[in-house]
C-alpha cells in the first residue's frame, strides 16, 4: 500500500487541511457508523502527542510531522484515537483516557492508546542528573536534576538529616 493513502483511499499530505478533513470524515463514518461534522486540521506545533481534541469546539489536530515521519498507518490509529474522544464527549459517556467507555470503544476500532515517539526524538528533553541527595545517617541515596534545599527534608527511610552533593 502507498504510504500516502489511506485504507478510505483518500491521498493525505502533511499540511493538507481539506485531505485530513476528508480523511477524518471517512474514518469516522468508516469505524463509528457516524458523520464527523466539525474541523479537523493540521497543528504543526504538536510535538510531543500525535493528536489533540478539543471540548469547546469539538475540534481535531494532529501533528504533520507524524504523517511525515511515521505514515499513514500510525496517523490513522491516532486520527481513530481522537474520534473516540470525540463521538463519546458528544453522547454525553466517558470520553476521559481513564475512563472504561473510552477504553473499551478505543480497542474496538483498533485506535493507538499512546503516541509512538518520533524517531531521533526521546521525548521531551531531559535534563542531566547534577545533585546527589544523601542521607547522613543510613547513607541511602537520591538522585536530582534540580538544586533543592535539603535542611527542609528527611530520610524518608530512616529520618537522618540529608546532604546535596553535586555529581
Amino acid at each position: 500500500m502507498n504510504p500516502n493513502h489511506s485504507s478510505t483511499g483518500v491521498h493525505v499530505r502533511p499540511g493538507d487541511d481539506h485531505a485530513l478533513q476528508c480523511w477524518v470524515e471517512a474514518l469516522s463514518l468508516e469505524y463509528f457508523g457516524k458523520p464527523f461534522t466539525h474541523k479537523a486540521r493540521f497543528n504543526s506545533r504538536l510535538r510531543t502527542t500525535g493528536g489533540r481534541y478539543f471540548l469547546e469546539d469539538h475540534r481535531i489536530e494532529i501533528s504533520p510531522r507524524h504523517l511525515e515521519e511515521l505514515g499513514m498507518k500510525v496517523v490513522g490509529g491516532i486520527i481513530r484515537h481522537e474520534l473516540c474522544h470525540y463521538h463519546l464527549h458528544l453522547k454525553g459517556r466517558g470520553y476521559h483516557h481513564r475512563d472504561a467507555d473510552f477504553k473499551n470503544l478505543l480497542k474496538q476500532v483498533n485506535g493507538l492508546r499512546y503516541t509512538p515517539l518520533l524517531p531521533g526524538n526521546s521525548g521531551r528533553r531531559k535534563q542531566p542528573v547534577r545533585y546527589v541527595l544523601q542521607c547522613q545517617t543510613c547513607g541511602r541515596q537520591a538522585w536530582r536534576k534540580k538544586r533543592m534545599d535539603p535542611s527542609r527534608y528527611r530520610c524518608g527511610a530512616c529520618g537522618g538529616q540529608l546532604s546535596l552533593d553535586e555529581v
